[in-house]
């Protein structure tokens, strides 16, 4: 076999001599010999996880060369013109609005960066469902965004390709891909019988050669040309899917797969013998093969039936309806797969879209014959995706999966129109939308329930509740987006029908029922899902539809669709009962056909310019119409009003979604709008009653002062009220459908967001609904977003207060708007949340208050409305008719009587119905157009309909109505003749002398009667049959009041007032004065201050406008204003103006009260901040502090801030400051450059952390404990630069007694507070400032007293030997008292709050020397700390704001009582050295040992503050001074030497010999030349110091050394150890630090340290060595230390130098240097690998300190159990990290075992952050928060300035 012996060979050596054969001429036996090393090798019988035929087919493929040159060769040959690179969720892509055609066009970072895109409106992404590039496709994007590669289509000029070269691959590849499909047949389950892991696991196996397919396809344009000819050749199909026929495992193969099929519900076409079907049919019949039609023989289907829960029947009856309206009627359900491509999707789908198998086949699309076939394929199994998708389990991975695949083919309109027309998409979308909705629907209870015909889908099902309708959604709105595809639409009538019936599925779901009795058990959240579903389902696809109807060209689809709408609702109406009435305490809010059928009107007449009477049907019809609609906006009232509490908290989440800004436009504007609609067109009176009987506040409308409501309760009487007339005004005010251009929409809705609150960009694109106006601008001839935005608002830069939250950028409304646009309509219209109407009232007041516009409490303003579009005048009626006016009277009667359950709102709004009538005159009145019916019932209370004629129509009697036991009732009854139950009646005009004939002729008027009247009266007119229509009213029995006492009696009230008689009085009442208006006003009325104001203005406005429009009203207003004024009537001294009075004066005390206890807490809380926040301040600084001169001599007393008690601190009761304890590492990161370091953004750039303090510290410390003992090393540095304990106070104080209570309480208090009481952490009891620990305060005087201050006149060498005797004196152990224990414990603390690494540096841990210098570290620390707060000098003086309240002198104590526990070695003391001359030489004795530290080598301020801690407290100052002028002349010495090592061979040579003449001359012990020349001749001997430096200095001092230089150096070198003894001075004695400029700081600071006599005038500048003083012969004493360091033979001169050269200069702390575009950031460090595991962490972050790149809560750099970020916070920070996530653009801090999320400082161009980068617009370094951040990090203030912290757990 020949076969057999290929195979034992080589491989590549085999391929090669194939190849070879294959290109002969007579190739026959090479085309043999391959195809049976095919069949040995790709023998699907193996398992798939044998590699060995992979192998053979990369080698056969690549034709002997090796795969890799193959691969490079082929892409060299690529001809592609398109990017395609097809990538998978979560990766990051750009989207650019300004170069897209479609909306989902993406970009890859590589195209997107290589275009040009400046100034363009692009974001970044994280794709959610993966995605491809479409750079280079010009059907998705316009041309000029192509990035250079493909502007330039390379591809093109491309060679074309050797034949031979792919030769193999056109014959290996398909039985490669043979191989595939055979495992995936054979691998197939059924999930019904296996789990999901079986299927998982055939893919794993297959992995492998899937990628080698991936490879392929990206090897660019050639191959993919190969593989879309193997994948589409229906003749290699059809001779390798079935095998030969004698291949019995190709058979068997074959049938498992024909066996799937038929699972599938699809059924192979060669079983029914049927030949082939065109594609056409195919496509629709893939469709209709779902659609339950596939008889029996399909188990899937007949399962599907049962399941249908008690709702079978329903489905049945659905179905039957479906499959007859579609179309083909041959309905094959057949899928034939013709070619390898189709069988793969096959697979594909059923195995639920596996992610490589997706990446492959979107790789192949940039080939253009593939896309097309492979678009087909995919159209043509649609309908079998989708009911994969139904029963899938993991269907949120699928459907993103599908919408990977889909996007990419629909947003092609080219395309998208091909396969519309070629395989019918449309009807198999449509159809298969309507088969999954069908498998949820349940029965409607809306109106009529037993009888309901109509069907919902139920909202709790997964597939609406998971959305898994939504690629299916994604799709259809995508294609709609391609005008021919929504034309053929349109223009698809029976298409229209079917989408129609499958909008009225959403058309009443999720209906509500008020709770009456018990509040609801369980609260479902369908919610949600309806209103998704109507936003995704009906409304986006509507939107979708009517931006192709935008053009007069298209009026016929608008016509159809509005045709087919209100068909449709006809049909509902039927199918639910509806005749009249809508049932009570019913609501639903979906009526998306009432919305289809608005948004299609509103288009029609806004765009295509149709006549509106043309679209609407009967008045019957517009009757039922308005119902629901008008239902919901009851409904919303009643929500408000709490008469749907026990509906639970979801009922308000619905009517908060309702108007949400992603709905309203869908939903509330339609209604509304649909509203507006019918009533232009029925009977304004009709309408009027309509709305108050639907708000139930019919019974309220009466003049009685009583009444019955049998549906309100008396608290929701007032809210209903205001709602409905809330409800008129914005009914008859609101333009939005009716007139408004989109620019003034835009405009409208902007400045009514803005009024509510500033908002930021963001928040405010988000908030202003998306249709009718695209806010991208894009509408040609429309007003961008940003230019509205510029036109309306101020932009308000983001402001810092450190201490106070990150403010964003705000855009605010600029001043005229406020004045002339404020619309408080629009508002109540688009506010969430009722307080949001409060507000934007409250910014108006302000704005009012602050131009002295208006002072009081301002009315909603009233604003002039844009005209009306002439086809809605009809609106203007309702302000015009005889109901409404009659409301408006009784309103304004009831507002003037005081009676119950009026408000100012209701006044505000009748006033605002008022003038907008007044200002909307109805054209002409002679439309009396029926006259034939008898004269309407309520005629008798106004002549006419006009508003201006019946504003003066005075009115004199009214019969009402009331109860026995009203206050109108006359006791004698006057016998009543009436026996209608009505709301209220009135006198006729002609007043008759009796009341028996007043009754007779009163006519009564009843709202509901007369709507009733009116809809019977249409109906009669449109319907002959209106007897059967008329059910008998069972609504209307609540009218009738309930027959409980009290009964009612019909009263009559002598009123004789008109409107204008009633709002003069109400002008009054307003302004509380009887004559408010004289006769004579409106002459010298001034109508330009009438614009804003309250409800006076608002009166005194009506009366002008009504007097400017008609003379007579002018008349009556001067009559009426002439009887009120002179007498004053006796009815005006009735109780209630007394009442009124009394009130007023009442509030004038109230008012007063309230100042005087204000202005008590004012000055209160101005005491408290100034003893407890005194940050500021440092002048008022309380007596714990020590400058306080007059209380040094008594004792100092401690306030407690949790007893209240003040008293002294004792050994017994010890006070205590409030202390928090951190580890700092700040010092340890200042570096000796002035610039902070640059974060690298590449590769080339690193940071090196060497030149650091706390390394350079480490390096010294190490070199040291080499060569000399370990405990002379121990102190002569200090360590705590990296790790050092930092102790800082609020500065309140408490007993620690009190302290341990409260800690006590602390831990039984359960609320979750953000520290952990068991680690000592607590907040102080005052100012809530963090604490962690209580530093005790030692009993006595506060500072040391007088005695201890004076100056002393001893000499020098005297006060030498006293510090010598104190030093001698052994620490005296304290007594053991509770203040000694204090004192331990806090010395625990300490030492706990930092890690063991920072204080261990002994070579014998835990040695009482290894304490030592931890202990005086930690003093170091704190002084080096403030000195780094005042800014790294001492010019500023006084105590600084940054050193806040200082505990130093506390922390002093503690640790002096602590040092002194451990004696010193005192055969060794360091102050013998500084002071005397040894005289013996033999104390080598102990050679032994290693030698001590020379003093040169020696860190001169650990010295001050070892001396210091070490003598016995408290120290005289006198000795303080001799010890600091000791020091400064060891500090001098150095200066000196680390000086002459900088100068080269002869300059030094020169100084020395200049020095040694002055050598004898008077103070020459005090001038720096003899003692520099001394050092250079003393250090000389030993040859090695000075030789190591004589290559690099000669590099570094070009410049020559003159003697200021020199002296400038000298004093630079001594200011660090002058500032820190000046400030030890400062804490231990109380004295001033005084201010001074930069450049007299020296001398500022020897004189307060008393080196310098004060006596010097400034102009004489300090000499640094005439601040020397010398105990001894300061030549003697230099040699002698000198003498130690030659003297040390086994160190190497590089060592020796490095120790003597130390530079005590370090540059303020900084944190890295950011680039200003964030963008270089994310682009660097965003898919970098982790140094530490090598993968790209999910969740990068980067330290901001030192530039570590690590992966945030990242597992894989775990170490035990703790998270890399934690870990690094503490080898970096000491448990302080500040990091950066690279992801989310913000910045973590973590302090320890806590953590809080800072903020970001990076913002967008418009001053806003964008945290996780969702919006992905270019962020721009702010250096003003970086600055704040850096700020907080220095000054160790994270924990007191940012509020919101939580455990990490060690998760971080």
């Amino acid at each position: 076999m020949m076969a057999a012996s290929l195979l034992r060979r080589d491989k590549k050596a085999t391929a090669a001599r194939l190849m070879a054969d294959l290109n002969r001429t007579d190739n026959s036996s090479g085309v043999r010999q391959l195809q049976e090393l095919l069949d040995a090798v790709l023998n699907p019988e193996k398992p798939a996880a044998d590699t060995e035929a992979l192998e053979w087919c990369k080698c056969l493929v690549a034709g002997g060369d090796g795969f890799e040159e193959f691969r490079a060769t082929v892409r060299s040959y690529d001809n592609a013109t398109l990017c395609g690179l097809v990538w998978t969720a979560n990766f990051v892509a750009y989207r650019c609005r300004t170069c897209g055609i479609s909306p989902c066009m993406s970009l890859c970072a590589e195209c997107f960066n290589n275009g040009d895109h400046t100034g363009h409106d692009f974001n970044m992404f994280r794709s959610q469902a993966g995605g491809a590039c479409d750079c280079g496709d010009g059907n998705v994007m316009r041309e000029s965004g192509f990035c250079r590669r493909h502007r330039l289509r390379t591809g093109e000029n491309v060679p074309s390709i050797p034949r031979d070269l792919l030769m193999m691959s056109e014959m290996v590849l398909p039985r490669f891909i043979l191989c595939i499909i055979q495992y995936l047949r054979d691998g197939y389950v059924e999930p019904d019988t296996s789990t999901e892991r079986d299927l998982q696991k055939v893919l794993q196996q297959l992995e492998p050669q899937i990628s080698f397919l991936e490879e392929l396809t990206k090897m660019g344009g050639a191959m993919r040309t190969v593989l879309t000819k193997i994948l589409t050749n229906q003749q290699t199909f059809k001779e390798l899917s079935m095998g030969q026929e004698e291949n019995l495992y190709a058979k068997k193969n074959y049938d498992k797969y024909l066996s799937a099929l038929k699972n599938s519900g699809l059924v192979s076409v060669d079983e029914k013998a049927q030949g082939d079907v065109t594609v056409g049919a195919e496509g629709g019949a893939g469709a209709m093969a779902l659609l339950g039609t596939t008889g029996p023989g399909s188990p899937d289907e007949s399962s599907k039936e049962d399941d249908q829960d008690g709702g079978q029947s329903v489905g049945q009856r659905k179905r039957v309806k479906l499959s007859s309206s579609t179309k083909d009627p041959c309905i094959i359900e057949s899928l034939k797969h013709k070619c390898f491509l189709e069988e793969l999707l096959f697979w594909t789908i059923k195995y639920e879209f596996p992610q490589k198998m997706v990446t492959f086949l979107l790789n192949m699309l940039p080939d253009q014959d593939y896309k097309i076939t492979f678009t087909k394929t995919f159209v043509q199994h649609y309908a079998f995706i989708m009911k994969t998708l139904m029963k899938s389990h993991e269907s949120d991975t699928m459907s993103n999966r599908i919408v990977h695949i889909s996007v990419q083919l629909f947003s092609n309109e080219e395309l998208a129109r091909h396969v519309t027309e070629e395989c019918q998409l449309l009807d198999i979308m449509v159809t298969v939308l309507l088969y999954m909705m069908e498998s949820c629907l349940i029965k409607s209870e809306l109106q009529d329930e037993e009888n309901s015909r109509h069907v919902v889908v139920n909202c709790s099902e997964a597939l609406l509740k998971n959305n898994t309708y939504w690629p299916l959604v994604s799709d259809f709105i995508n294609i709609l987006s391609h005008q021919s595809v929504a034309k053929k639409f349109l223009e698809d009538h029976s298409l229209l029908m079917l989408w129609m019936s499958f909008v009225s599925f959403f058309q009443g779901m999720n209906l509500n029922k008020r709770e009456l009795n018990e509040h609801v058990e369980f609260e479902s959240q369908t919610y949600y899902a309806a209103f998704a579903a109507e936003l995704e389902a009906c409304a986006q696809p509507m939107w979708g539809l009517l931006t192709h109807c935008k053009v007069k060209e298209t009026q016929e689809y608008t016509k159809t669709v509005v045709r087919y709408c209100l068909e449709t609702l006809q049909i509902w109406f039927d199918a639910i009962g509806f005749v009249d009435e809508p049932a009570p305490n019913q609501v639903t809010f979906h009526l998306p056909l009432h919305r289809y059928y608005a948004m299609f009107l509103s288009k029609a007449v806004k765009c295509q310019g149709l006549d509106l009477d043309s679209l609407l049907p009967d008045q019957e019809m517009l009757m039922k119409i308005m119902v629901h609609p008008l239902q919901i906006q009851a409904c919303l009232s009643e929500i408000h009003s709490n008469m749907w509490v026990r509906n639970g908290l979801q009922i308000k989440g619905q009517a908060m979604t309702y108007v949400q800004s992603h709905f309203c436009n869908s939903m509330i504007d339609p209604d509304i709008y649909l509203l507006q609609v019918c009533a232009s067109r029925l009977d304004p009176d009709y309408f009027i009653s309509s709305v108050f009987e639907r708000f139930k506040v019919v019974d309220l409308l009466t003049m009685a002062s009583q009444h019955q409501n049998a549906v309100l309760d008396s608290e929701q009487e007032r809210p209903m009220l205001e709602g409905a007339l809330t409800f008129l005004v914005i009914l008859t005010s609101l333009r939005i459908h009716l007139g408004m251009t989109d620019d003034e929409i835009l405009r409208a809705e902007m400045v009514s967001q803005l009024c509510m609150n500033d908002r930021t960009h963001s928040a405010l694109l988000d908030l202003i609904p998306e249709n009718p106006n695209p806010k991208s601008g894009i509408v040609p001839g429309s007003c961008s977003f940003e230019d509205m935005l510029s036109a309306v608002a101020d932009f308000k830069a983001p402001v810092f207060e450190p201490g106070g939250s990150m403010q964003q950028g705000m855009y605010t409304p600029k001043a005229e708007v406020w004045e002339k646009e404020f619309d408080p309509i629009m508002v109540v219209l688009r506010t969430v949340y009722r307080r949001d109407v409060q507000s934007a009232m409250d910014r108006y007041s302000a704005f009012l208050k602050q131009f002295g516009i208006h002072t009081g409490n301002p009315w909603p303003p009233y604003k002039e409305r844009t005209p009306l579009h002439p086809c809605y005048k009809g609106l203007i009626r309702l302000l015009h008719c005889k109901t409404l006016h009659i409301v408006i009277f009784t309103l304004l009667y009831k507002i003037w009587m005081d009676h119950p359950n009026m408000s100012e709102h209701v006044l505000c709004m009748v006033l605002y119905l008022i003038e907008l009538g007044l200002d909307n005159q109805v054209q002409d009145n002679k439309e009396d157009e029926e006259p034939c019916i008898e004269e309407h019932c309520h005629d008798s209370w106004f002549p006419g309909t006009n508003l201006l004629s019946n504003l003066h129509h005075v009115i004199n009697f009214v019969r009402v109505r009331v109860p026995e036991t009203a206050p109108e009732v006359k006791r004698e009854a006057p016998p009543s003749t009436s026996t209608e139950a009505s709301s209220y009646g009135q006198n006729p005009r002609r007043l008759a002398g009796n009341w028996r004939e007043n009754l007779r002729e009163a006519q009564v008027f009843s709202l509901v009667a007369e709507r009733r009247r009116k809809f019977q009266e249409i109906i009669n007119r449109s319907s002959t049959e209106a007897a059967q229509v008329v059910r008998p009213k069972s609504s209307s029995t609540r009218w009738v009041p309930p027959g409980t006492p009290p009964q009612l009696v019909t009263e009559i009230l002598e009123i004789r007032e008109s409107m204008l008689s009633l709002l003069i009085k109400l002008h009054q009442k307003l302004s509380s004065k009887h004559n408010s208006l004289s006769a004579s006003w409106l002459e010298d009325m001034d109508t330009s201050r009438h614009a804003h104001g309250d409800g006076i203005t608002a009166i005194e406005r009506i009366l002008t406008k009504a007097a400017t429009r008609s003379c007579q009203i002018k008349r009556s207003i001067q009559d009426i204003c002439g009887k009120v004024c002179p007498p004053v009537p006796p009815k005006k001294n009735s109780p209630t103006d007394k009442k009124a009075m009394d009130k007023e004066e009442r509030r004038l005390r109230a008012r007063e009260r309230q100042q005087k206890l204000l202005a008590e807490f004012a000055s209160r809380q101005k005491s408290f901040m100034e003893t407890a926040m005194d940050v500021e301040s440092p002048d008022t600084e309380a007596a714990m502090d020590l400058g306080a001169s007059e209380m040094m001599e008594s004792e100092v007393l401690y306030d407690c801030v949790i007893c209240g008690q003040s008293g002294p601190s004792t050994e017994d009761r010890p006070t205590g400051l409030v202390v928090l304890l951190q580890a700092s590492s700040v010092l340890g990161h200042r570096s000796k450059n002035k610039e902070p370091k640059n974060l690298p953004t590449s590769d080339e750039e690193h940071i090196y952390p060497a030149d650091t303090c706390g390394v350079a510290h480490d390096v010294r410390l190490t070199l040291m404990q080499q060569f000399f003992k370990d405990s002379s090393c121990l102190q002569s540095v200090s360590i705590g630069w990296d790790g050092g304990v930092y102790v800082q106070t609020c500065g309140h104080t408490l007993h620690i007694d009190c302290h341990k209570s409260y800690m006590e309480s602390l831990r039984n208090d359960q609320v979750l507070q953000g520290f952990s009481v068991d680690k000592g952490e607590f907040t102080c009891p005052l100012c809530r400032q963090f604490a962690n620990s209580v530093l005790p305060c030692r009993p006595g005087r506060g500072t040391e007293a007088g005695a201890w201050h004076t100056h002393t006149n001893k000499k020098a060498c005297l006060l030498v030997k006293e510090v010598e005797d104190l030093q001698e004196k052994l620490g005296l152990f304290p007594t053991e008292s509770n203040l000694s224990k204090e004192m331990e414990l806090v010395i625990k603390d300490i030492k706990n709050t930092t890690q063991k690494k920072y204080m261990d540096y002994g070579k014998n841990p835990g040695s009482p020397d290894n304490d030592f210098l931890f202990m005086y570290s930690v003093a170091r620390t704190n002084l080096e700390l403030e000195l780094v707060h005042r800014g790294g000098n001492l010019c500023s003086g006084g105590a600084s704001a940054a050193a806040k309240r200082s505990c130093l002198n506390q922390l002093f104590h503690v640790l002096a009582m602590h040092m002194r526990l451990y004696s010193i070695d005192s055969a060794y003391n360091p102050w013998t050295k500084l002071t005397q001359v040894a005289q013996n030489k033999e104390a080598d004795g102990f050679d032994e040992e290693r030698p001590e530290v020379p003093m040169l080598f020696r860190d001169v301020p650990s010295l001050l503050i070892i001396f210091v801690l070490t003598m016995p407290q408290p120290l005289r100052k006198e000795h303080f001074t001799c010890v600091v002028r000791m020091l400064y002349n060891l500090q001098f010495t150095q200066a000196l030497t680390a000086l002459s090592t900088r100068f080269s061979s002869e300059e030094r040579q020169a100084w020395s010999n200049s020095g040694a003449l002055k050598k004898n001359a008077a103070n020459s012990e005090k001038s720096f030349e003899t003692l520099l020349s001394h050092v250079i001749s003393e250090l000389s001997q030993d040859k090695s110091v000075y030789k190591v430096n004589i290559e690099e200095t000669t590099m570094l001092s070009s410049s020559v050394w003159s003697p200021q230089s020199i002296e400038f150096s000298l004093q630079q070198f001594c200011l660090p150890f002058l500032r820190l003894s000046c400030l030890l001075q400062h804490h231990l004695y109380g004295d001033n630090l005084t201010g001074c400029l930069a450049e007299e700081e020296f001398s500022s600071l020897a004189v307060c340290l008393g080196l310098q006599p004060s006596a010097l005038q400034p102009s004489n500048t300090v000499h640094s060595a005439s601040c020397l003083e010398w105990p001894v012969g300061a030549f003697d004493l230099v040699t002698q230390w000198c003498a130690e360091v030659t003297g040390l033979s086994q160190l190497h001169a590089e060592q020796s130098l490095t120790l003597l050269v130390q530079d005590p200069q370090w540059a303020a702390p900084r944190l890295l240097q950011l680039p200003d575009n964030y963008n270089i950031i994310f682009q660097y460090y965003h898919r970098k690998a982790c140094t530490a595991c090598k993968k790209v962490p999910k969740d990068p972050a980067l330290c901001l300190v030192c530039g570590a790149f690590v992966c945030l809560k990242g597992v894989c750099c775990k170490q035990q159990g703790i998270c890399e970020c934690v870990l690094h916070s503490q080898h970096c920070g000491a448990a302080t990290g500040i990091f950066l996530l690279i992801n989310a653009s913000v910045i973590i801090i973590i302090r320890g075992h806590r953590f809080c999320l800072w903020g970001s400082v990076y913002l967008d161009a418009h001053g806003e952050e964008d945290r996780d980068l969702r919006r992905g617009k270019p962020l721009f370094l702010c250096e003003e928060r970086y600055r704040v951040l850096e700020q907080q990090w220095v000054s160790h203030t994270f924990d007191h300035i940012n509020k919101r912290w939580g455990p990490h757990y060690n998760g971080l």
